[in-house]
């Protein structure tokens, strides 16, 4: 039987962006009920995959080591699938390597500079690759732009939606705040671009800001901070800090609209949650966000606060006067973002390697 083994060691992670993408691929393979190949997962703890899953998978113990040549992983796989562009971990031997880019924003956050190690290090795991799959057109586009692409299949493959109806929408309690308010969740960097959101606020009198995320970026005190200071909006504005999924939800339901300006995304899972439950959608024009957004959704097209509230009171405007239709397209655009599809498309990428 043929084997491919998965470096999913960011699965640890639960809470982040890789984390959550391997937690999802994983168990739609797992519900795909592949019979003509063996999954082996790199991970750094099996107990609770093993409780989920039993024996369906393999596992291979990931330790740090096996980042450094002389430990690198020695079993010979049929396809070997690095999960994300910035792992360390490679094969020993020379076999069918699959390289998932989510996005290649270190270009932009780390050095532009294509001699940098960063950049070099990524452009070596594409001149190794056997094929390559991209969560978004404007992944694909990104990486094209900056680094040279060895001619072998290329994939767009989207990631899921990880709200389903299977969490019971309609029995989620939401979240009660005195006054109408906007939500947000996401890392608290500078490329999410939240203060952006803080700033709008001011011309917004009637609404609260919610903030769900890590609060442990400088950016947080020496921008986020700085201006909720300067528009006068600390009783308005509330970092709630990381949240789990339930409080999400809860946040989702009872928000009045989902708003996230962030500035470089690969994907942009949030909005597509947000969807889910029927909220209006509020995003940049940027990246990968209007391929992810579609039609339905609302757009700034700069960030001049006075501007942004503009566009946020016409999209609510137009929202509230046709709501019925557009809670059905959320619903419908959401429901398109489906993992177990995700994870049956990638499995035929596995087959066409072998």
């Amino acid at each position: 039987m043929k084997k491919v083994f998965l470096e999913a060691h960011n699965i640890k992670n639960p809470y982040n962006g890789f984390g959550q993408f391997n937690f999802h691929l994983i168990k739609g393979l797992y519900n795909a009920e592949i019979s003509d190949f063996k999954i082996t997962l790199n991970v750094k703890d099996k107990s609770p995959l093993q409780a989920m899953y039993g024996n369906y998978f393999s596992y291979n113990k990931y330790t740090q080591r096996s980042r450094i040549p002389l430990f690198r992983v020695r079993k010979k796989f049929d396809v070997w699938h690095c999960l994300n562009q910035n792992i360390k971990v490679e094969p020993y031997h020379d076999l069918p390597y699959l390289l998932t880019v989510h996005d290649v924003n270190f270009v932009n956050e780390v050095s532009n500079d294509m001699n940098h190690k960063v950049n070099r290090r990524f452009q070596n795991k594409l001149n190794r690759s056997s094929a390559i799959t991209y969560i978004s057109e404007y992944a694909k586009a990104s990486t094209h732009k900056y680094f040279k692409i060895p001619k072998v299949p290329e994939y767009v493959i989207y990631n899921g939606n990880p709200i389903t109806s299977e969490i019971g929408i309609e029995k989620v309690i939401p979240f009660e705040n005195e006054r109408p308010y906007l939500f947000f969740i996401g890392g608290l960097t500078e490329r999410k671009n939240v203060h952006t959101l803080v700033e709008m606020l001011e011309f917004l009198p009637d609404f609260d800001l919610i903030l769900a995320g890590n609060t442990s970026d400088n950016y947080v005190e020496e921008v986020l901070k700085v201006k909720v200071e300067a528009t006068k909006t600390s009783n308005r504005v509330k970092m709630v800090g990381k949240i789990n999924e339930a409080e999400k939800y809860a946040y989702l339901k009872g928000c009045a609209a989902f708003v996230f300006p962030s500035l470089l995304e690969g994907f942009g899972i949030p909005p597509i949650e947000a969807m889910r439950f029927g909220k209006p959608v509020f995003l940049s024009n940027l990246t990968s966000l209007p391929e992810i957004g579609g039609d339905y959704a609302f757009y700034w097209d700069n960030f001049d606060p006075m501007e942004m509230a503009k566009v946020f009171e016409k999209g609510m405007s137009v929202y509230n006067k046709n709501k019925a239709h557009y809670i059905e397209n959320y619903t419908l655009r959401a429901r398109s973002f489906n993992w177990n599809d995700t994870a049956k498309r990638y499995a035929e990428v596995y087959r066409n390697l072998f």
